[in-house]
């Protein structure tokens, strides 16, 4: 059982961004449902919490209302192989979102996600300071990474 589960709290969409994310993520799946039982509230039998797990990683999504919202000081980083796979993720990720940059988004629930390629860290750790510089001058001009332009910027310095 993974000790540390990273916990998204959520006003009343939690079943919704829950789908849409197993829907990214081909080894996705919920691993349970709890709905709230209370007579009287007005609200029983709506979802409370759901556990799911997106690529291995356990995540704990509660319609916990209004009081919280997510800000970019914490994101969820997703390690990409390919330009297709950074484009159908943050093609569906900022969808009724927002790019930011440098593979930064905020998808429609107000959570912060990093799209990254995973050669991105390669070229970065290159140990020629005016590859890495070219690199990182590229990548600061995107919203959503390129790998072609990423290694592009990289052949050319």
């Amino acid at each position: 059982m993974q000790k540390i589960v990273t916990h998204l709290w959520f006003d009343e969409q939690a079943q919704e961004a829950v789908d849409l994310y197993v829907s990214i993520f081909e080894d996705a799946r919920i691993l349970s449902t709890q709905h709230l039982d209370a007579p009287g509230e007005g609200n029983e039998g709506s979802v409370l919490a759901i556990d799911f797990q997106l690529a291995g990683q356990r995540f704990h999504a509660i319609n916990g209302g209004p009081y919280f919202q997510f800000t970019p000081a914490i994101s969820l980083y997703i390690n990409c192989e390919t330009q297709e796979e950074v484009d159908g993720i943050w093609d569906t990720l900022v969808a009724e979102g927002e790019p930011v940059e440098c593979g930064w988004l905020t998808d429609k629930y107000g959570i912060s996600w990093q799209v990254v390629p995973t050669i991105l860290e390669q070229l970065l750790a290159d140990d020629n300071l005016a590859k890495r510089t070219a690199v990182s001058k590229a990548m600061f001009k995107m919203k959503k990474l390129n790998i072609k332009e990423l290694q592009t910027a990289y052949d050319e310095a």
